[in-house]
């Protein structure tokens, strides 16, 4: 059965000779970009009595209200935004962490002359640093694995984190997001021909794939503790990037992918020969991550988001998501912003 399923996604986006090229360059790009432990504003990470105090705050946090924990919208610059705006040269970006396979998110395209970076979170990157520099290409683009999300903001290896990141209580802890830029939800992607329905009892003795330190992985965990995911399920496939965990599926080492269905529904249509399986059975939202003293930024990052979403958004979601999401973008669109972090 694996062997053929193997086989038949020969058919699909590239078959898997193409995907494991793109996984290579993907790892080759992100060993070439530099990873260094200073901060872009040349400052250094904060002490370990500013994390408790932080994780502090968020244990009072409910998951399902995160996404309003987040600093008003203001247009006054700050030490972060500053220090940002003094760079010169080819130094005078705002150095992004974003992902480079994730298709219509975060893609670099082979199609395109330097095999540009291109999709929904790029278009975003691309107005913030027009509102900040001036300059929509004033932007350095850091490959970060999913795992290496927060540890990039932390150490100062990037500005910000615009990569399908959700926003919950955990991660408030340790790093500050924006207001929600799109909503989305957990879903189960398998090939066409599986018995698998859903997050559903169809997942016994089957083994999943998620990404390392993703939402994906956590809601699995717990919920195999708690007994509503079957004891059998094998969940113990991660990966560093979604992209490998299609991969994984295409080769027949694992049964269905868990992940943010709206990164499935753009891995179903890489490979026609899998699908999404059942409704998402979370809701998320995906913010944009900074560090957690970057009071200006963050506040600058939400009065942005404010004419995005009037002007901007909506034009993005038609040429990169309408594909594989569908046509009303109703159901992504984030919710009204609440700002109820004061400081």
């Amino acid at each position: 059965m694996y062997a053929a399923r193997a086989r038949a996604s020969l058919r699909g986006w590239g078959g898997v000779g193409a995907m494991a090229v793109l996984c290579a360059l993907a790892l080759a790009f992100v060993l070439l970009l530099p990873r260094t432990q200073e901060s872009p504003t040349g400052g250094h990470t904060a002490g370990p009595g500013v994390a408790e105090a932080t994780q502090a705050r968020a244990a009072d946090c409910k998951d399902s209200e995160a996404q309003k924990q987040t600093l008003s919208p203001s247009g006054a610059d700050g030490p972060t935004i500053d220090a940002i705006k003094s760079r010169t040269g080819a130094k005078r970006k705002l150095v992004v962490g974003v992902d480079q396979n994730s298709y219509h998110w975060g893609y670099r395209n082979p199609n395109t002359e330097g095999a540009e970076l291109e999709g929904f979170d790029i278009d975003l990157v691309h107005r913030i640093a027009e509102d900040i520099l001036g300059d929509p290409d004033a932007v350095q683009f850091k490959a970060i694995p999913t795992s290496q999300r927060i540890p990039a903001i932390q150490d100062g290896r990037v500005d910000m984190v615009v990569r399908t990141m959700t926003i919950n209580c955990q991660r408030l802890g340790e790093v500050a997001f924006s207001a929600p830029y799109f909503k989305t939800g957990q879903q189960v992607l398998a090939p066409k021909s599986s018995a698998i329905t859903g997050y559903d009892d169809t997942l016994a003795h089957k083994k999943i794939c998620t990404a390392s330190g993703s939402t994906a992985y956590l809601k699995l965990k717990a919920d195999r503790g708690k007994g509503t995911l079957p004891a059998s399920t094998d969940i113990s496939t991660t990966v560093p990037n979604q992209l490998d965990c299609l991969v994984r599926l295409q080769l027949g080492e694992v049964d269905a992918v868990v992940t943010d269905g709206a990164l499935a529904a753009s891995q179903a249509a890489q490979d026609p020969t899998v699908e999404l399986k059942g409704k998402a059975f979370t809701t998320e939202y995906y913010g944009v991550a900074m560090k957690k003293d970057a009071t200006d930024l963050v506040r600058r990052v939400n009065r942005i988001l404010v004419g995005y979403r009037a002007n901007g958004w909506q034009a993005s979601y038609d040429r990169w998501l309408s594909a594989t999401l569908g046509k009303d973008s109703g159901p992504s669109k984030p919710p009204a912003p609440e700002y109820l972090r004061t400081s």
